[in-house]
């Protein structure tokens, strides 16, 4: 099986497979069946959401570093606080 095809001098990519084992192509026929979808759709849905929280998260990260090298740092106390507060909130009946 070739795991990855592209077209020489073109770094897009045209085409992959993926093996799935038994068990979770069986899952995945039965959502797509629930949902009275294709497999195919399910699975490009599913990489599409992990490639975006992917970026998202390496995006978040670099923030984060950034915000170090500049000395925005939290203590140890006001980390408290704040998760406290979170806390709080989420107790707070709406």
């Amino acid at each position: 099986m070739t795991p990855l095809t592209q077209h020489p001098g073109n770094s897009t990519l045209k085409g992959m497979e993926v093996p799935l084992n038994p068990d979770m192509q069986a899952k995945l026929s039965r959502l797509a069946a629930e949902q009275g979808r294709n497999a195919e759709a399910l699975i490009q849905e599913a990489i599409a959401r992990l490639v975006d929280y992917d970026e998202w998260f390496l995006r978040e990260v670099e923030k984060g570093l950034a915000s170090a090298d500049h000395g925005d740092l939290l203590t140890h106390e006001e980390v408290g606080a704040r998760i406290e507060k979170l806390i709080a909130e989420k107790q707070t009946p709406r």
